[in-house]
């Protein structure tokens, strides 16, 4: 590798690509500094004036639960400098970095792991043949000849491999099909939250900079949605970089590499995962000088914002009214011409696979809660918080169940058949009429909604529990109080998730239709841009951009139909819409003062309690470091025999303890008349997922009218229907929720030799 890369990365290449990189990173970084601006000032009106949008029901989670291990187990990796395949213990913590030590042993020593990789703008392959068509194309000339050895020999038929089109490659094989899943499951997941890079709750740095992305690509003629919008901000901006610089590297070089097809191949990934990191290092440095160099002026300038808040909205709406002027008849021919005719089909498209994902999402909700109270039933209740000697007590299950179905919404397999809904969205045909390059995008940003939906359905669902036993309930009025919690928290559900997908489709609509829209007008409109400047007060120039304001009028020619176009579709039932007209009061008016308190930590507090469930102490504050790393909340592991071999000297995994899964299984359970003095159904139903545990079958579709309760012999009096309320335009209340701050990624790549590289 070393020849390789000194040979064709000289020092006058490297200095020449650093020429390169500095001149684009200084065009950017002028959008940047001048976009900061217009996201400062907007932040700053969107706080006096407030927003339009609807309350939320469910509650959030103000803490993250970070002392998380998502996923754990061992994979075999393809080491490149030796050529051989070994054997990697593996985990995800809450950041979605995926680790990799050389074995158990050495995570329990707190060796440091061999690597770290930051997922996002990757892509996962599961086949050679996919791998070896991709690195084809990206290197044209390359193709290997039928017959001849690839650049990668996988033991097994079950590869996963994570492709970027820049940076490294990694390779991993499994040895069944079942494990591929759930690591692809696994690695999906983390490759969407790794995407998802830009801190949520960042009210100026963020718009700005994805503003200054957008702006900065339009200035070279690049419009439609970006696949490599991944990661942050460094990152993107180095994907921005390699846009530009790869082309011109590859021509330069390609006709240069040495060898047979494959080695070419092989170089060529060396020598652009070399160039990525040099560019990676350089933007870093420079973003966080540009990014200092703003936050330093920030008072001064909100401070000229707060004097001349009223000044500076009435200068803008006097150059807006001018812009509209001068583009509204142009920009309502073309909506009327090239947009408005597509905007249903385009919602149809998006509007099935996301109410299918959503409505997945309630069925897994209420068949984990479901599955927690059949165990209730069956396990001795309450009581079982209490149960315990004095010397290390066993964990109750009902225990067990609160505090897997906490980590629910961060289950990947669990969650797996929500988010597969979407990728069943297409936009044939309308997608290169609006120049979308991929509809990831929108998939990956749905998902994400969906996550967030169903960690919030949990959160308000185990606060509320949480207030309920405190009373002190008997089993009977424990089972009783677990279903109306559940009962409650669905139709906060409903409306949340109604309120969340219509916005989704309205910026979907939106992110499509815009830039269609500016590159249709912009021969005739952008050239006259420039004279509107001088409508623009001096002082007033740093919150106020001809660009920014020109867009917002184009938008709002189009924002009439979407609007209505949505509007239209919330009265068709089959996607379980609340309408526009259905303003949901306040049912829970004391709901979110529960979520003031200190969070719930049902392994604290229950887990060494009497029998009447007293909180136990806290964890003293002398526990060592390596007590921490083995407590950790896991939310899955397949963990496998570490001494296993290539290609089929792994011991069988034992199965899964049999447990009903869909939601129309459930009931039929339920329907056998399950009672106390019945023994329980073979295998408990762990809300959790155990060693070896398969992906989850998706829930059948809901029954119209679901059958008769076996708690209703149970628990005598009111009868209590375990079907999952069905949507409905009820009026209830609703509470503001704001999305959660993404934790920074900080990982570390390893080279060939070994050495672990900040990235």
């Amino acid at each position: 590798m070393g020849d390789v890369l000194s040979t064709h990365l000289d020092d006058a290449r490297r200095q020449h690509i650093a020429e390169k990189t500095g001149k684009i990173l200084t065009e950017f970084l002028q959008f940047y500094e001048d976009q900061y601006g217009v996201a400062l000032f907007n932040s700053m009106r969107h706080e006096i004036e407030g927003t339009g949008l609807p309350q939320a029901q469910l509650l959030w989670r103000k803490v993250p639960l970070d002392e998380r291990i998502v996923f754990s187990g061992n994979l075999f990796q393809h080491q490149e400098d030796s050529k051989k395949w070994r054997n990697r213990f593996s985990l995800v913590p809450h950041n979605y970095g995926l680790v990799l030590y050389e074995n158990k042993a050495a995570y329990e020593r707190q060796v440091p792991p061999r690597a770290v990789i930051n997922s996002a703008g990757y892509k996962i392959l599961t086949s050679v043949d996919q791998y070896l068509e991709l690195i084809g194309n990206s290197l044209p000339g390359t193709t290997a000849k039928s017959g001849s050895a690839p650049i990668l020999k996988c033991p097994t038929q079950f590869p996963l491999i994570l492709w970027h089109p820049y940076a490294r490659h990694y390779y991993f094989c499994m040895m069944t099909e079942a494990e591929q899943d759930k690591w692809q499951a696994v690695l999906q997941d983390c490759i969407r939250h790794c995407n998802n890079g830009i801190p949520e709750d960042s009210k100026v740095e963020g718009p700005a900079f994805t503003d200054a992305i957008r702006m900065y690509r339009q200035s070279k003629e690049l419009y439609g949605t970006w696949e490599m919008l991944c990661g942050n901000e460094v990152q993107i901006l180095s994907n921005l970089v390699m846009e530009e610089l790869g082309p011109e590297l590859k021509a330069e070089l390609g006709p240069r590499l040495k060898g047979k097809p494959q080695e070419r191949q092989r170089q060529w990934i060396q020598i652009s995962d070399a160039v990525y990191h040099m560019v990676y290092e350089q933007a870093k440095a420079r973003f966080e000088e540009v990014l200092s160099k703003v936050q330093q002026v920030q008072p001064a300038m909100q401070a000229v914002i707060r004097t001349d808040m009223d000044q500076i909205i009435t200068s803008k709406e006097h150059l807006a009214s001018k812009i509209r002027a001068f583009i509204l008849p142009k920009a309502e021919v073309c909506v009327r011409n090239h947009v408005q005719p597509y905007i249903p089909s385009i919602l149809e498209a998006l509007m099935v696979p996301t109410s299918q994902g959503f409505t997945e999402v309630r069925d897994v909700f209420f068949k984990e809660v479901t599955d927690m109270n059949l165990n209730v039933i069956n396990e001795g209740g309450i009581d079982k918080l209490g149960e315990g000697g004095p010397a290390q007590p066993p964990r109750p299950r009902p225990l067990q169940y609160m505090e897997k179905l906490s980590r629910l919404a961060y289950h990947p397999l669990k969650m797996q058949s929500c988010y597969e809904k979407m990728e069943s969205l297409r936009l044939d045909g309308l997608q290169q009429r609006f120049d979308v390059s991929s509809t990831s995008v929108f998939k990956q940003r749905a998902q994400i909604h969906m996550r967030e939906q169903m960690d919030n359905a949990v959160y308000t669902f185990e606060t509320l529990l949480h207030q309920e036993l405190g009373k002190g309930p008997t089993k009977e009025e424990l089972c009783k109080s677990i279903q109306r919690v559940l009962e409650r928290v669905l139709k906060k559900y409903d409306y949340d998730s109604s309120s969340v997908r219509k916005r989704f489709f309205r910026e979907a609509l939106l992110q499509i239709s815009i830039p269609f829209l500016l590159k249709k007008l912009a021969p005739t409109c952008k050239s006259e841009l420039p004279r509107f400047q001088e409508l623009i007060f001096e002082d007033f120039a740093r919150f106020i951009l001809v660009e920014n304001t020109y867009e917002e009028v184009v938008l709002q020619t189009v924002m009439k139909d979407i609007l209505q176009a949505v509007k239209e579709a919330a009265v068709q039932r089959k996607h379980n819409l609340y309408r526009d007209s259905m303003v949901m009061h306040n049912s829970d008016p004391n709901l979110h003062l529960l979520a003031e308190g200190a969070p719930i930590d049902w392994g604290e507090e229950y887990s060494n309690s009497g029998g009447g469930g007293s909180p136990s102490p806290s964890t003293p504050e002398s526990a060592t470091l390596s007590e921490k790393r083995r407590r950790a909340k896991q939310v899955v592991s397949v963990v496998q025999d570490e001494e296993v071999g290539l290609p089929f000297e792994a011991s069988p995994e034992s199965p899964p303890p049999a447990s009903p899964d869909g939601v129309t299984e459930i009931r039929g359970l339920l329907a056998q008349g399950l009672r106390p003095e019945s023994p329980p159904p073979a295998g408990p139903l762990l809300n959790g997922a155990p060693a070896g545990e398969s992906p989850q079958p998706k829930a059948a579709p809901e029954a119209s009218s679901p059958p008769a309760s076996p708690l209703q012999h149970l628990l005598p009096g009111k009868a209590v229907d375990l079907g999952p309320p069905k949507p409905s335009d009820q009026e209830t209340g609703e509470q503001v929720s704001s999305p959660s701050s993404h934790p920074a990624l900080h990982t570390t790549t390893e080279d060939s030799a070994g050495v672990q590289t900040e990235f």
